[in-house]
């Protein structure tokens, strides 16, 4: 016979398990690396247009970047969601490019960093050589300041993996809300939720630990 607690049930906690791992997990992955592959691609771009661009065009691109960094995630979930529902059919569509937009004012940063950190002498080298300047930045300065900002860059993955539960305010059934659903159901939440919990911790607690030694490697 099963054991059963007042506030613990390994029945429900069996029966919701398959559930939060083949409905909710699948959905926080496909949002985590869809939004870390647009934020580490649009960060990039964000990242060179503010660093050679005119003061004319970098000047009100830094105030649209500083807006939406400035600006709750939980906001833009909403805002956007109201705005392209009518538009765009699938609100996960929607969550992950607002996720991957939001991620990409952070990523910026690192890759600004990264860029700053590129010695002096590669940009006095590569003029020296005559390199085009687009050249310059694919062969020279690009492949350092991703080098440099790896761990940092990793660190923020494993951020928007832990605010994909953000979703939940447009009704995205991610892993935490498929939990709530569950709990709402059956009138038990105490297994699904902290089974999601622990579901979180066993995918961000052994990343995290790479990208530590990532970055004493790279140190």
């Amino acid at each position: 016979m099963t054991p059963n607690t007042s506030w613990w049930d390994w029945d429900h906690a069996a029966a919701v398990l398959p559930k939060l791992l083949l409905e909710g997990f699948k959905v926080t992955l496909i949002a985590t690396v869809l939004g870390t592959l647009i934020a580490l691609v649009l960060g990039l771009m964000v990242a060179i247009i503010r660093r050679s661009a005119p003061k004319l065009l970098s000047t009100p691109f830094t105030w649209v970047v500083e807006f939406i960094r400035m600006t709750p995630l939980v906001v833009q979930l909403v805002f956007a969601n109201l705005v392209l529902s009518p538009y765009v059919d699938s609100t996960l569509v929607i969550g992950i490019w607002v996720l991957g937009i939001h991620y990409t004012t952070y990523m910026a940063e690192v890759y600004r960093a990264g860029i700053d950190s590129v010695p002096t002498g590669q940009w006095e080298a590569a003029t020296a050589l005559s390199l085009p300047r687009v050249r310059t930045w694919r062969a020279v300065v690009v492949p350092q300041a991703i080098r440099n900002t790896l761990p940092a860059l990793g660190n923020y993955a494993i951020s928007m993996f832990k605010e994909t539960p953000f979703f939940v305010v447009i009704y995205i059934p991610e892993l935490v809300r498929v939990a709530q659903q569950y709990g709402s159901s059956y009138f038990r939440y105490t297994e699904a939720i902290t089974l999601a919990g622990l579901i979180f911790l066993a995918a961000s607690y052994p990343t995290s630990l790479l990208i530590r030694r990532l970055e004493k490697k790279l140190a």
